[in-house]
């Protein structure tokens, strides 16, 4: 927040202007100084009166909106400037450079590069400085164009300017954000002289590339070599903090060079420890922040979102608002993926997101819009979901993947390709596209099509493919039952498998069992992964459904040797306005005997009309009578049976499993489904079940 002081000279100067035309840097002042759009967009009126071409001014007032939260009505005063930039002065490098600038702050990445090309042309515009190069490679990360992003490194090379130390730290930062860490390590290695702009921009690529220990070690190494980090350097390295005797000696080292104080540090430690699961010492810091700004709420609120406390995120949201403290982007992105994560929130709280979002106009922005359209899509409501999408004035990757992404969750994988050779005109792919591609292709069982998307993420795209590709398909080759062949494929890996991949060979042994693949993914998972609960419980089911029970007991006895906790499972469903959680055998629901009753009359009807319970899913040791009953009382069936005696015939049923529902529970829901002719939406820890007439949307591939 500005000082009060700063908004009343900002409103004194406009007042001095609005009658008479001052100097420009009297504009430019009062807009900088500028604290909320109530102030802003009078001076702005006032420019349009005085100095309607004035196209500093006009650069200075984008910005002022964009850090505002209005990007879109600064980009509108540069419109004319980009779409004929013989409006720019030729040869005014500095203007051009602005321009350059106030299209990136807009967030008008592409725009950018598209002016900057045009400086680059021989009857362009000016000769590119080190002032230029930073906001084109910024616009180059913010896109993920790797390839423009090399091209723009060239021309600062071909220019003189490549060793020069601003644009040395922006190459740094393009190649970290790219993916390209060993480039970005190789320019931080040649440097002879580096500032902290420097080593916080090494450390960042490490971070965003998940290398958290190589972070801390080089901010190690920094303090040795270097001296003094800044607040830049420490707000980098807590977001590589995931351990709580780390947070401490970070929060401590914070104390000794007297940042503590600054509220967007404290902010910056609140996050640290909710990532180290220490959510009350981030709420302690929270309620002992004097003067609280509007990342302070934000923060707090996206650590309950993260700690998949979404009911304390929105009692925090709610609350924002009866104090009248008005939630910018980041606010409305945390809570919104809050709800796009958490078993807690509903389609209701998606919407009623959106309507805020459209109420403070926030819905203008780029990614809060992308952000409701994910929402949509994993509460359930695909069609609102494409709705927005189709509105959108302006998509960009992220956009495109999210949608992608939402067809291959809800096992729409024809409409998820179809969407991806749509987007393929407009853009090019990255490798998060060909993520969300691929495990489209994979969760509808598209082989064929997923070897094709595969392949041409090299031959056509020049896209190295990551750990994350071959997990999934790995994935697609396993649910196939093709497990020989995922077996192969991993073998032939150029890179070293991660857990990711095992775990999808693993995942695979549960739909199609054989013994000699499981122990392999298992050993090898637990050797990279061995906290991990729900691989044990996994292993414990297919070696139980192998017949082999010492096996599965072993497993159970390492778990507890081992420390590792297994997370309680349950089924939540809203009714009403309200949600109701269902646990295994749950009997503190007021209407659990009605439940009972329901469940035992519904159970033989399914065994009617065909059901066969699978014990592989029930308690081991235990009577073959006991393990059927124990299987009805699992929390999905509860659940559906609630929402099944409580809402209208006609009306479709909304669960959410907080884990992979299981198998005897996905084949009764199909049956529950064309008994009572109910749809039945479920949504478990890996995708979305459409259960109709007895058939799933995922035809068995989950």
């Amino acid at each position: 927040m500005f000082p009060r002081s700063t908004v009343f000279r900002a409103l004194h100067q406009w007042r001095s202007i609005s009658d008479a035309p001052p100097e420009p840097s009297s504009f430019a002042t009062a807009v900088r100084s500028s604290a909320s759009l109530r102030v802003l967009k009078p001076l702005h009126a006032a420019v349009l009166r005085h100095r309607p071409d004035d196209l500093v001014l006009s650069v200075t007032l984008a910005c002022r909106y964009s850090q505002l939260g209005l990007p879109r009505a600064g980009l509108s005063l540069l419109s004319p400037a980009v779409a004929d930039p013989s409006l720019v002065p030729a040869g005014d490098t500095f203007l051009w450079n602005l321009l350059v600038r106030g299209l990136v702050e807009s967030g008008a990445h592409d725009r950018a590069l598209a002016l900057y090309r045009h400086m680059r042309e021989p009857r362009g515009g000016a000769q590119p400085n080190n002032f230029t190069f930073p906001p084109v490679l910024k616009a180059c990360s913010y896109l993920r164009d790797f390839e423009e992003g090399v091209k723009v490194h060239g021309d600062a090379a071909e220019l003189g300017y490549d060793s020069d130390v601003f644009v040395r730290n922006s190459l740094i930062a393009m190649y970290g954000k790219s993916g390209a860490l060993e480039t970005a390590k190789r320019l931080f290695d040649e440097m002879p002289d580096r500032s902290v702009v420097t080593w916080t921009a090494m450390i960042g690529a490490f971070a965003q590339n998940g290398h958290p220990e190589e972070a801390l070690a080089l901010f190690r190494r920094m303090l040795e070599e270097h001296g003094r980090p800044n607040r830049a350097t420490f707000l980098t390295v807590m977001s590589c903090v995931i351990r709580c005797d780390d947070a401490d000696d970070l929060h401590k080292l914070i104390i000794r060079y007297c940042l503590e104080s600054e509220v967007i540090v404290q902010n910056a430690i609140m996050g640290m420890y909710s990532r180290c699961g220490k959510i009350e010492q981030a709420r302690k810091l929270f309620d002992g922040i004097a003067e609280k700004d509007l990342a302070s709420w934000s923060s707090m609120i996206e650590a309950y979102a993260r700690a998949d406390m979404f009911v304390e995120a929105m009692k925090l949201f709610r609350k924002m608002k009866l104090l009248e403290i008005v939630p910018d982007r980041v606010t409305l992105l945390s809570v919104t993926r809050g709800c796009s994560n958490s078993a807690a929130a509903s389609l209701r709280h998606a919407r009623l997101i959106h309507g805020f979002a459209i109420r403070s106009l926030l819905i203008e922005d780029l990614m809060v819009e992308t952000a409701v359209v994910d929402s949509y899509v994993r509460r359930g409501s695909l069609s609102s979901a494409r709705r927005i999408f189709d509105q959108m004035r302006e998509k960009n990757l992220v956009t495109w993947s999210t949608m992608i992404s939402g067809y291959g969750m809800h096992g729409r994988g024809g409409e998820a390709l179809e969407l991806f050779n749509r987007m393929k005109c407009l853009m090019k792919p990255d490798h998060i596209t060909f993520v969300s591609v691929l495990s489209a292709c994979s969760h509808a069982g598209l082989i064929d099509e997923g070897w094709r998307c595969f392949n041409s993420m090299t031959t056509e795209f020049g896209i190295v493919a990551r750990a994350e590709h071959y997990a999934c398909m790995v994935d697609l080759l396993g649910r196939a039952g093709q497990l020989e062949k995922a077996r192969e494929f991993i073998e032939k890996m150029p890179i070293k498998p991660d857990s990711s991949v095992w775990g999808s060979l693993l995942g695979a042994c549960r739909i199609h069992p054989d013994a000699e693949i499981t122990e392999l993914a298992a050993t090898s998972l637990f050797e990279l992964d061995p906290q991990n609960s729900g691989r044990y419980s996994l292993l414990s089911n297919i070696y139980t459904s192998l017949g082999k029970i010492e096996e599965a007991h072993s497993i159970r006895v390492l778990m507890r040797k081992r420390g590792v906790k297994k997370i309680a499972g349950y089924t939540v469903i809203e009714l009403n306005n309200k949600l109701y959680k269902f646990l295994v055998g749950d009997c503190s629901n007021p209407q659990s005997d009605l439940i009972y009753r329901e469940l035992e009359r519904l159970m033989d009807r399914i065994k009617e009309a065909g059901y066969v319970p699978n014990t592989n899913f029930a308690l081991h040791d235990v009577e073959e009578e006991t393990k059927v009953k124990s299987l009805y009382m699992h929390s999905e069936k509860l659940a559906i049976v609630f929402g099944h005696i409580n809402t209208r015939p006609e009306s479709t049923i909304r669960i959410h499993k907080n884990l992979r529902v299981c198998g005897d529970c996905h084949t009764a829901t199909k049956f529950i489904s064309k008994v009572t002719k109910r749809k039945i939406i479920m949504r478990d820890s890996h995708r979305f079940h459409h259960f109709s007439d007895g058939e799933c949307s995922c035809g068995d591939y989950w």
